[in-house]
């Protein structure tokens, strides 16, 4: 039996968070979304979650002090966190690997590649 995994969608964008969950939930993933990081937070400690998949730019609570606030917890150590971003500059990539990200996308990434390096984290995982 094949355990549908649980990927925490984070991004203050409703299109976004709307078009990464169809891909995701085509994908055979079960997704949950969150508006900020403060959300995110909030549906991470109270869902389970296998992956969790992060703007940066948020109101309210960015996504690197989400991240930050994510590791600090040591139940969350080890899980895997991408960025999707449309910052691409290296010092905003280097501050989210500083943040602990496992993994630095810049947005708009192809439907097939997301899905691709998201199975790959979870497999090394």
């Amino acid at each position: 039996m094949n355990i549908k995994k649980t990927i925490l969608i984070v991004d203050d964008s409703e299109f976004v968070r709307s078009y990464h969950s169809h891909i995701l939930e085509q994908a055979h993933f079960h997704v949950i979304t969150a508006v900020d990081g403060s959300d995110g937070l909030e549906k991470l400690f109270t869902n389970a979650c296998d992956l969790v998949l992060t703007d940066i730019n948020m109101s309210n609570m960015d996504g690197y002090e989400f991240i930050r606030r994510v590791r600090a917890d040591g139940k969350y150590s080890t899980l895997p966190i991408i960025i999707m971003s449309t910052e691409s500059e290296g010092k905003d990539k280097m501050k989210g690997f500083d943040a602990g990200a496992n993994l630095y996308l810049v947005k708009p990434s192809s439907p097939e590649m997301m899905v691709e390096n998201i199975r790959m984290i979870l497999v090394a995982n």
